[in-house]
């Protein structure tokens, strides 16, 4: 298990998860500007031909009688700070997801107000970088809903989530972009088979964006920010294992 674990590690750094380049030394490497770029470049061209493969195409959607007996919390199991903490033994009752940046309307919206709106509710499988999967069942308002009340401007090409948790000494946070931000199956999910998602899973909120491997699915949602560009936010690359890591951006399956 540890050799699978290193290898996806080291392919989904070079963005071509299940491709045939494996690279020995990648995390030195990686320090490289010139062997860097040339990673980057590579990303690129794994988000171009996925989407020229699967434009439009949905996550397989599974039965009821899949669902996984056991589902494991992925990356940080508690959210952080004493405001989370005091939301969270209140059961979010007063708490407000922020969503905000380059829109028309700045949005505070309450927990109530999200389950209020139209629903999507899908059995879909989680793929963790790890190498272990499991299927679950999520429930909430599709993201471009969300976008569309705010009002999201034409010039925003990414959505941020800025997270609760703190995963090593940095706050965890991800990005997609605006075509997976309006793919139909990319929810906001405040319910995991038919229950509020406890701490471990990311109450009150979490990212699903389902063509994508788990270090996508932000847990802990707290804020959606609309931008042009991912330049100054954090490390610039567009999420947490991005930055620290070397993760792919664009970590499509």
């Amino acid at each position: 298990m540890s050799q699978l674990i290193l290898s996806r590690r080291a392919l989904i750094r070079t963005g071509v998860l299940g491709g045939s380049l494996l690279l020995s030394g990648c995390d030195k490497l990686y320090q490289q500007p010139a062997f860097r770029s040339a990673l980057e470049s590579g990303q690129d061209l794994h988000r171009v031909t996925q989407r020229a493969l699967a434009d439009g195409a949905l996550a397989r959607e599974f039965r009821v009688s899949d669902i996984s007996p056991v589902f494991r919390a992925n990356g940080s199991r508690e959210g952080a700070g004493e405001d989370y903490k005091r939301h969270l033994a209140q059961g979010f009752d007063s708490w407000a997801l922020r969503v905000d940046g380059l829109v028309a309307r700045p949005l505070d919206l309450p927990l109530n107000a999200l389950r209020a709106m139209p629903q999507r509710s899908q059995i879909t499988r989680h793929d963790c970088v790890e190498g272990w999967s499991a299927i679950g069942q999520w429930q909430g308002p599709r993201l471009s809903d969300l976008l569309q009340l705010a009002g999201v401007s034409p010039a925003a090409k990414y959505i941020v989530f800025h997270c609760a948790d703190i995963y090593g000494g940095a706050p965890y946070y991800e990005s997609i972009d605006m075509v997976d931000a309006y793919h139909p199956q990319t929810i906001l999910a405040w319910e995991m088979n038919g229950r509020p998602l406890d701490e471990a899973h990311g109450a009150p909120l979490r990212l699903r964006v389902e063509r994508q491997l788990g270090y996508k699915h932000a847990k802990f949602v707290m804020r959606i920010e609309a931008r042009e560009t991912l330049e100054g936010v954090y490390g610039g690359n567009g999420g947490y294992w991005e930055d620290r890591s070397g993760y792919a951006w664009y970590a499509g399956i």
